[in-house]
């Protein structure tokens, strides 16, 4: 049985959904995977040191973590990173875990443990294909490898990106983010109405992402004020203390029917049953809006990716973005008392969909595999 190691890490959720639906698309092709979280398997402390700074930086000071991110973009921060102690250390422990498990491919759903495989591939250590799976709408330069056999992107989009700066278009395949399966076979939704005492009207999905980030508090007060009977679903993630913030404000007394959620493994049924999401624009959370044809209002990201993945949802009429004059509410009312463009917008999605990213991810490497 072939094998192929999946590489991933925990900063933010969606590193590690991709690699879970590749799991599950190689299983079934009797490939077998073995999915490594890089950053724990190399150092559990630096993992937290940076898997918890991700979060909270997101939460507390996103404008430095955008400031990073675009330094670190430029090409004499590349170069400076491929120097970096951890880079060095973690290619020691990749090159012994590859030595170990003798897959037949490698697939990075994060780019610091694809710099660390393209290094030992370029040093001879190896030689089976390498393949990058972006999880945003964008790239950034630390995802850009020689040794890369295969990009996988989002959208033809992020393809041509990735042309502009070098890479040769037949190592391109914009088959799309891919989601697990079981995310778009949805079943009990009647069940999940019920759990929830979800009505029929109106609805607005409120989220931060898996730790809650942005300011979620606020969004929530501006869909108070709109003058209309709508309905209100928020999830605050693990964030303890925005659900707390968010209970308070309820507790106090308000005119509209709102759902209370922590973490839930029902955001698929959640996204089924709304009319909007208001979400920032993680990679994942973008995939899952546009398979689910649910129109997204952006009134917070994190600047960096999720500040040019907006670009792309702007570009192809997929989301509508607030300022200070056009605010959730001004943007909410506008898509309740025009419909029609409220389905411009799921019709957009529609076109430009990827149903069976994973399924096709997974074809192209057992194709490899069987060469």
């Amino acid at each position: 049985m072939k094998k192929v190691l999946i590489l991933s890490a925990s900063t933010g959720g969606g590193h590690n959904r991709a690699a879970k639906a590749l799991q599950d698309a190689l299983s079934s092709r009797n490939i077998q995977s073995e999915i490594i979280d890089s950053l724990k398997f190399v150092s559990p402390t630096v993992d937290k040191i940076i898997s918890k700074g991700y979060e909270k930086s997101a939460i507390y000071t996103p404008k430095a973590y955008g400031k990073v991110y675009k330094i670190s973009d430029w090409t004499i921060s590349k170069r400076e990173l491929n120097k970096n102690i951890f880079l060095r250390y973690m290619m020691i422990k990749l090159n012994r875990l590859i030595s170990d498990k003798k897959p037949d491919a490698i697939i990075g759903t994060h780019p610091f443990p694809l710099m660390a495989v393209s290094k030992l591939k370029k040093k001879h250590k190896f030689n089976i294909p390498i393949m990058s799976i972006l999880t945003d709408y964008t790239i950034h330069s630390t995802w850009i490898q020689d040794e890369i056999d295969f990009y996988i992107v989002g959208d033809e989009f992020v393809k041509q990106l990735l042309i502009e700066e070098g890479i040769h278009k037949d190592k391109i395949y914009p088959f799309g983010i891919p989601i697990e399966k079981s995310f778009l076979e949805i079943k009990d939704i009647d069940s999940v109405k019920k759990e929830f005492n979800i009505d029929d009207k109106f609805t607005v999905l409120l989220m931060g992402g898996s730790f809650g980030a942005g300011n979620v508090k606020d969004a929530f007060l501006d869909l108070l004020n709109i003058n209309y009977d709508i309905q209100i679903i928020v999830v605050t993630g693990r964030n303890d203390s925005l659900k707390e913030k968010i209970k308070k404000i309820i507790d106090l007394g308000i005119d509209k029917k709102v759902v209370l959620l922590s973490f839930t493994d029902k955001i698929s049924h959640l996204m089924s049953l709304s009319d909007v999401l208001i979400s920032k624009p993680g990679g994942l959370t973008t995939t899952e809006a546009i398979l689910k044809e649910i129109p997204m209002v952006i009134p917070y990201y994190i600047p960096g990716q999720e500040e040019e993945n907006i670009d792309f949802l702007l570009n192809n009429g997929l989301a509508l973005k607030t300022t200070p004059k056009y605010n959730l509410k001004v943007l909410i009312q506008i898509l309740i008392e025009n419909p029609d463009r409220l389905q411009n917008i799921k019709n957009n999605m529609r076109l430009i969909k990827k149903l069976h990213s994973a399924e096709n991810i997974a074809d192209l490497i057992a194709n490899e595999l069987n060469k």
